[in-house]
């Protein structure tokens, strides 16, 4: 497993603790709704209520938090960035750029050029930054 496939499994993942959370309110949310059965089959209405009232609230409440951590895990997914390899041939000056291939580093001397025929060389290797796109406040 690559480091991008662990940190994209790690982002996709709800919290341990935030779901051992919402799995306890959710038991004791269905325990208060079962203790309003029983409640109201021994004849207890007011108690009975407020168990159904405090049973419903706190599932819906439970669910709803779930929903919406798995949403908010849905949008923090990272997006490895691209990194550049500039090529340049010292004598011509012919430059190209390329993706980023293991064991580049500058000043790596590479193939001949296509123009003079001499060594093109690694001048800089870089992180393509992506312009966010900017939201106009009408």
């Amino acid at each position: 497993m690559t480091e991008n496939d662990q940190s994209s499994t790690t982002a996709s993942r709800i919290s341990t603790y935030m779901l051992t959370i919402v799995l306890i309110i959710l038991a004791l949310s269905i325990m208060a709704l079962l203790f309003a059965v029983s409640a109201f089959v021994v004849g207890d209405q007011v108690v009975a209520g407020y168990l159904l009232i405090i049973g419903f609230i706190t599932m819906g409440l439970s669910t709803y938090l779930l929903l919406q951590s798995r949403k908010r895990v849905a949008n923090l997914k990272i997006e490895a960035p691209k990194i550049m390899t500039t090529i340049e041939c010292i004598k011509c000056g012919l430059k190209s750029v390329r993706e980023f291939q293991r064991g580049d580093y500058v000043y790596k001397e590479l193939d001949k050029c296509q123009k003079c025929d001499d060594k093109m060389t690694i001048t800089a290797i870089y992180k393509e930054v992506k312009e966010k796109e900017k939201t106009y406040n009408v």
